[in-house]
């Protein structure tokens, strides 16, 4: 089972700071959210015995932007995120699919349109570098298109293209963990709630049964990298020791 620790659970510190305690966890993944405040330098992250996956930038982006320029530059900051993924031979970049703001809400079908066309642009970049990119349900929250990992799957599928499984968004979203599974996905977020708000718990402090979820990914044979989640670093070693425990 391979296991990865989010930078989420450092997210107000630097990062480069950080890589220790992560290191420390003996788990064999560290990723990476390339957004602010984090400062990303190559050398350093080489220098730890760990590897890394790559959250993209969520901070002002979207790809499903109406706005020609801001479509534009959603897209490179994807991309600069998958040539970093290059550079440290990381095996997934994880993509957010976009956002309908509240302005916009009578060209929802353009807006999810101009998603699948960023989204398709990204796929096309990352094949090309031999990068894999992951598209990740989203939770509950009025605007966030993809929060139906059905709707998401029948997407990837038709682009050729993988999905991260945020297995506490899809609980958000309604969805069962007996309802989790995909051939599609390649890349799992851990964290916990109580199916009313994205809330990041540790491991156990919700009502999410990752047991059935583990177990069911198990048997069906998925290789992909667990990684979790959570915004604080004893939410880290709290959920660690969850895992072991099952």
């Amino acid at each position: 089972m391979k296991i990865g620790v989010s930078s989420l659970s450092v997210y107000k510190e630097n990062i480069l700071n950080n890589l220790e305690f992560i290191e420390g966890l003996n788990v064999d993944y560290c990723e990476l959210l390339n957004d602010y405040p984090n400062i990303i330098d190559i050398n350093s992250l080489k220098s730890y015995n760990l590897k890394y996956t790559i959250h993209s930038p969520i901070i002002d982006l979207n790809l499903a932007s109406l706005n020609k320029n801001i479509q534009k530059v959603s897209i490179a900051e994807i991309k600069r995120s998958i040539d970093l993924a290059r550079e440290l031979n990381s095996e997934i970049v994880v993509v957010h699919a976009g956002n309908l703001p509240f302005s916009a809400r009578s060209f929802e079908n353009k807006a999810l349109a101009k998603s699948r066309e960023s989204i398709k642009i990204c796929g096309d970049y990352g094949k090309d570098l031999g990068v894999e990119v992951a598209i990740e349900n989203m939770p509950n929250v009025e605007g966030f298109f993809y929060q139906d990992i059905y709707e998401l799957n029948k997407l990837l599928e038709d682009l050729e293209m993988s999905m991260t499984l945020d297995v506490a968004h899809g609980a958000t979203a309604g969805f069962k963990e007996d309802e989790l599974y995909f051939d599609s996905v390649k890349h799992i977020h851990l964290s916990d709630n109580n199916r009313d708000s994205d809330d990041h718990l540790s491991l156990g402090e919700g009502s999410i049964d990752f047991k059935t979820i583990i177990n069911n990914f198990k048997k069906n044979s998925y290789e992909g990298i667990y990684v979790i989640e959570v915004f604080s670093k004893d939410d880290a070693v709290k959920s660690l020791n969850f895992l072991k425990k099952i």
